[in-house]
């Protein structure tokens, strides 16, 4: 939890998935390790590798960084999804860490939209992420939140099995106007 701002605590309506809130929390706690685990699981039986090696927790917390959980309506963590914003470049974060349990419906929907509202009031104007080509649900995915592919970046610049993907946020205050009925993502 932020000290200075409270959790980020997002109750989605019944139009996205009845009954689903998220929370900021500590990308270390047991619940969100087990999440990340399930997430590596599934990229790496899809992409071949685990994405571990890109992301570490530890970035995922503090000043321009994020980490959120998504509960069901009994508490059970269904879904997770970070960011951290670039030391070059402040406003713009990185989506780390994406994940929706399986037969879960709306909750990476929930996620990333309670991540990009939290970038936003950290003052963050773009959001960018990775997944691999061959992961095209994730893919699909962001394309139907409004994310389009963006040249490769950083580590990933130069390598054709990813696909970068971006999207200009609001600035703090405004509406995005966006209302999602989407399928999960892992990615």
């Amino acid at each position: 939890m932020d000290e200075t701002r409270g959790p980020v605590v997002v109750t989605v309506q019944a139009i996205v998935t009845p009954g689903v809130t998220v929370t900021r929390e500590d990308p270390g706690t047991e619940a969100a390790a087990r999440l990340i685990d399930e997430l590596s699981e599934a990229l790496e039986s899809i992409t071949g590798a685990s994405g571990r090696a890109s992301s570490d927790p530890a970035s995922l917390r503090g000043e321009g960084a994020c980490f959120v959980l998504a509960r069901d309506g009994t508490g059970t963590p269904v879904g997770c999804g970070g960011f951290r914003a670039f030391d070059d470049a402040p406003q713009v974060v990185e989506i780390k860490r994406m994940y929706a349990r399986a037969g879960t419906r709306g909750v990476g929907a929930a996620v990333l939209a309670a991540l990009e509202r939290e970038a936003i009031a950290q003052g963050a104007r773009e959001a960018w992420l990775e997944t691999r080509r061959v992961n095209a649900r994730a893919v699909g995915f962001y394309e139907r939140q409004g994310y389009v592919v963006i040249p490769n970046y950083g580590r990933y610049a130069g390598r054709e099995d990813a696909v970068c993907l971006g999207k200009s946020l609001p600035a703090a205050g405004a509406s995005s106007g966006r209302t999602s009925s989407s399928d999960g993502a892992r990615g």
